[in-house]
């Protein structure tokens, strides 16, 4: 037989020692009738609770340090404007963990004591709720830590009940859904274990009832005890796997539903957001009617490549593609988060080109998440733990982060680019993330308006307009480094009620010249402005004359 095949048997004789069936067919978790009204205009705030703010000293970052920075985040008051203005915060993995990363899992029932008190963690939520911030907490399902006490039981005894919740062979079966070695030689007898991501990390049986069940008893818990809004789920395209076939399986799909229902069953106003890391064909395989949302990392490389690029491309038809298809709070566009290089670093620090692809996500379709110190242009590359370094308060010893020796050593630029040195000048990222995210929240046409691509005479010039029900809004970006002058937008017919507008600046510079459209509705020839500087991007509102 060839590797896929002994895989399959395998398989198999697991689903046969947990005396189950393949994952049931799901209750059925109905697509939402209609967006939570928290979720309009909303943008997330990725946290790293070690790299966020310490509160004792220690060097790793708490929930008591976390709770003191919220008003940062969102301080309650919505006629503020030195908040962020974030509506909810995703906190990656704060279960019990040997890593620093916390995506090897031991507990799922507690939290990391590095991090502080189950207490404490209430407290922060209490205090986020207040503030009107849906908390969403990192949840592991494909797997845990090999020193989760189930993994260390079924190791040691092979008739643990706890046996069947894990994948074993007494050979390695093949390779795994990336051509890599999955199969891992057991410490303590003749046979080997699958886990997908390593051997730290073995992956759970979903075959087997009882593992499905405790997935849906762990959400509740963290929901009715807890107090939690909802969840993102890692790495869920792996979570079943069935005969050949290791990757977006139909037993996976089967398990979301199921465990979406139980979720609601829990809370009916639950959220659940999912990691699917491929193309949107795949990506569109997970709708209608399993989770809540999706990250859409497409998007968020044609959006990083037309900003570096300096040219439009492929920017617009995905977020096209996907408006029709989906209310715009079921995706997320990005520009970076814990796994991939940050966004700052991808433009090659440059400041303008942060600026602006700031402005084109939070100016574009979906519902944004932002990683935690993107919007004072943190830098980070590979390998992970530099990705995720100490978040930069202030320029001091410490970064303002800890009073004692950080968990991990700052950044070249730590000293430089910080909340303090951005804070109060308005000129800053930082003030630009804060201008954006509230004027999202609060204009109807970038809240929940419908995206209208304009085509532009010069291939380095984006235009599109958000068409909400109270207003439209006109976003023009010249994503070259050089100034172009002369550049003219067009559109069909249908694009604009017949009339004048006048486009009044939302971010604090000039008005653009006035727009005509056509009795069809059509632009013909509209230039917005004489000159577009390097990297500027106009956002208007167009007021009908």
């Amino acid at each position: 037989m060839n590797g896929k095949t002994i895989f399959c048997a395998a398989l198999a004789a697991a689903a046969v020692a947990s005396a189950t069936a393949e994952p049931a067919a799901a209750q059925k978790a109905p697509a939402p009738a209609a967006a939570p009204a928290w979720t309009n205009g909303a943008v997330c705030y990725e946290v790293f609770v070690r790299s966020f703010y310490d509160s004792n000293g220690d060097g790793i970052g708490d929930f008591n340090g976390l709770t003191s920075k919220l008003d940062y985040i969102n301080d309650g008051n919505p006629n503020s404007k030195t908040d962020l203005g974030a509506r909810c915060i995703w906190l990656m993995p704060i279960n019990p963990s040997p890593s620093y990363h916390g995506y090897d899992v031991t507990d799922y029932y507690h939290v990391n004591p590095q991090f502080g008190t189950d207490a404490d963690f209430k407290k922060f939520v209490a205090a986020a709720h207040a503030r009107g911030i849906k908390v969403i907490i990192d949840m592991v399902l494909n797997h845990t830590s090999n020193r989760d006490p189930h993994f260390q039981a079924a190791l040691h005894d092979p008739k643990s009940p706890y046996r069947s919740w894990y994948i074993f062979s007494p050979k390695p079966m093949g390779k795994g859904p990336w051509g890599e070695n999955v199969w891992h030689k057991s410490p303590v007898r003749d046979e080997y274990y699958y886990g997908v991501f390593s051997a730290e990390m073995p992956d759970l049986n979903y075959h087997t009832a009882a593992v499905r069940q405790e997935g849906e008893k762990i959400g509740a818990y963290w929901m009715r005890t807890m107090g939690v809004d909802g969840f993102r789920l890692d790495a869920v395209q792996y979570l079943v796997e069935q005969g050949k076939c290791l990757k977006d399986c139909a037993g996976t799909h089967a398990y979301l539903h199921e465990y979406m229902a139980s979720l609601e069953r829990a809370n009916p106003n639950a959220y659940a957001i999912g990691e699917v890391w491929d193309p949107l064909d795949t990506l569109l395989t997970y709708y209608p009617n399993q989770l809540t949302a999706y990250f859409t990392f497409d998007l968020a490389d044609s959006l990083r490549t037309a900003v570096k690029r300096g040219t439009v491309g492929g920017l617009f038809g995905q977020y096209v593609r996907l408006q029709d298809t989906l209310p715009s709070y079921r995706w997320s566009p990005l520009l970076s988060n814990h796994d991939g290089t940050r966004i700052m670093t991808v433009l090659g620090d440059s400041m303008p080109s942060a600026k602006q692809a700031a402005t084109l996500l939070l100016t574009l379709p979906g519902m944004p998440y932002i990683y935690y110190g993107e919007e004072i242009g943190m830098t980070g590359d590979k390998p992970d733990p530099r990705l995720r370094t100490p978040m930069q308060w202030a320029p001091r010893p410490g970064m303002g982060f800890t009073t004692g020796k950080a968990w991990e050593s700052a950044q070249p630029d730590s000293m430089t680019r910080t909340v303090a040195t951005e804070e109060n000048d308005p000129h800053s990222l930082l003030e630009l993330y804060r201008r954006l995210i509230h004027l999202r929240g609060s204009n109807d046409a970038l809240a929940s308006g419908r995206l209208v691509p304009l085509a532009a005479s010069d291939p380095h010039v984006a235009a599109y307009l958000r068409r909400g029900s109270r207003g439209t809004v006109l976003v023009v970006a010249n994503l070259s480094g050089l100034p172009v002058s002369g550049a003219t937008l067009s559109a069909g017919a249908g694009t604009l009620p017949a009339g004048r507008y006048t486009p009044r600046d939302l971010l604090g510079g000039p008005n653009g010249a006035i727009l005509q459209a056509g009795a069809n509705g059509a632009v013909a020839g509209y230039a917005p402005a004489a000159t577009l500087g390097a990297h500027e991007t106009l956002v208007f509102n167009l007021e009908r004359k």
